[in-house]
């Protein structure tokens, strides 16, 4: 759940006006980070602690102690880089990340990074130091394809998953978090969770088509969805498609499609705020003329009320059983990820619609469909988000795209909302 902080801890005074940023430094910056692990159609793909991540979190780095900033690593590979301010209080931080999907976009977290540098160049530049320092960070393993959970970094940073467990997680290829960290060079010595923050703004692309159709140019996030991802496993017998009755089959791949289906009409039934996705399925022995003998497959079920997210977790399972009782199967699962939802703080969403506003930016208030690592850090310090619109609603995807006055104008809020958090009294 939400940390909870007393309105008086975040405060915010308004400060002069903050210095513009460099609109083509910030373009140029995500065109040089896109280049590492680029793919084909113009996308990217660095995977968590692949070498192609490696490549970007050494350029990433770079341009962090180009900028005059101290920088760690810490045990999870979180990198944290600090511009000081002017008293040695706990810094506001901004950050996302920067490894990628498999099919990935230039955008999806990398923005937020290169936005949050691009706020400490545009302030080294008009030679000016806040009260407050401000961080940067990019967090390990947010995008969760090679190990679970997703937004990992972060989550372990804000103390919600032990070190040990973090480390020991496992990829299908059989490596390990803690491995491939040691093997890239990025096992660090700083403790996890150091600094203690004080505040946390987020900058992403919507990853959604909400701003792009109502043709807005900047959503003030609220909240985050709760997560439920689990995989089901369903054991039944393999046998000829061509000679085997249909009252007499045992077949796996028939009860998992049953459950596909109803996961599709659960969502459709409870309503907006509920969403659900079969997202993976694999049948044994996958030929087009045996019946399968197994199906694993996964469900993610997302929802931003708790008590409905429970609930459809339960309507699942017992379908499930249900269904697998009927074809006299054996079906055993796993969670996965379970994640509540967060409400952002209130008074970070109010700066950062204040913010919007003082630029004449049509925006609305809206909750994040998905996970981010401002939902972990939530759990610390006053928290909130800022969404660029995405084309098309498209994300992790290489047509992944947002407008480039969408990108300056969502670094140009980011950099008035840290001013005034780090400079307030």
């Amino acid at each position: 759940m939400t940390a909870q902080h007393p309105q008086q801890a975040i405060q915010a005074t308004h400060t002069p006006r903050a210095p513009r940023i460099h609109p083509e430094r910030l373009l140029q910056s995500l065109d040089d980070l896109a280049r590492l692990g680029a793919i084909e159609g113009g996308g990217v793909c660095r995977l968590a602690l692949t070498n192609a991540d490696e490549l970007g979190r050494d350029w990433t780095v770079a341009r962090m102690q180009a900028l005059g900033m101290a920088v760690t690593i810490d045990a999870i590979g979180n990198g944290v880089a600090v511009y000081a301010g002017t008293e040695d209080l706990p810094p506001v931080m901004i950050g996302s990340h920067i490894d990628t999907v498999r099919t990935g976009g230039r955008y999806d977290g990398s923005y937020g990074v290169l936005a949050g540098l691009e706020v400490i160049a545009t302030l080294r530049d008009a030679g000016l130091r806040t009260r407050r320092p401000i961080a940067v960070a990019f967090f390990t393993n947010a995008a969760g394809v090679r190990f679970q959970p997703d937004m990992m970094g972060s989550l372990v940073y804000a103390g919600g998953l032990p070190l040990a467990d973090a480390l020991a997680a496992t990829s299908i290829g059989g490596t390990t978090v803690g491995a491939e960290l040691q093997r890239i060079g990025y096992s660090g010595q700083a403790p996890v969770g150091e600094p203690r923050v004080d505040s946390f703004v987020e900058l992403h692309i919507e990853q959604g088509p909400a701003l792009d159709l109502r043709d807005l140019r900047i959503g003030v996030v609220e909240s985050v969805q709760g997560i439920s991802w689990t995989e089901f496993t369903i054991d039944g017998m393999s046998n000829s498609a061509g000679t085997t009755p249909m009252d007499l089959r045992h077949d796996a791949g028939y009860a998992a499609m049953r459950i596909a289906s109803f996961v599709h009409d659960l969502a459709l039934r409870y309503g907006d705020s509920q969403l659900g996705t079969v997202g993976a399925m694999r049948f044994e022995p996958n030929k087009i003329n045996v019946i399968p003998k197994r199906a694993t497959f996964t469900v993610d079920l997302r929802n931003t009320d708790d008590q409905l997210l429970a609930q459809a977790e339960a309507e699942v399972l017992a379908f499930a059983e249900q269904a697998c009782q009927a074809e006299i199967l054996n079906l055993s699962y796993r969670l996965l990820a379970r994640l509540e939802p967060v409400a952002f703080h209130p008074m970070v969403t109010d700066l950062i619609e204040q913010e919007t506003a003082s630029l004449g930016l049509s925006h609305m208030r809206m909750p994040s469909g998905a996970g981010h690592d401002a939902q972990m850090l939530a759990r610390v310090c006053p928290s909130g988000m800022i969404f660029v619109p995405s084309v098309k609603g498209l994300s992790h995807d290489v047509r992944e795209f947002t407008e480039p006055d969408d990108l300056v104008n969502g670094a140009q809020i980011l950099l008035q909302v840290v001013v005034r958090l780090a400079d307030r009294p």
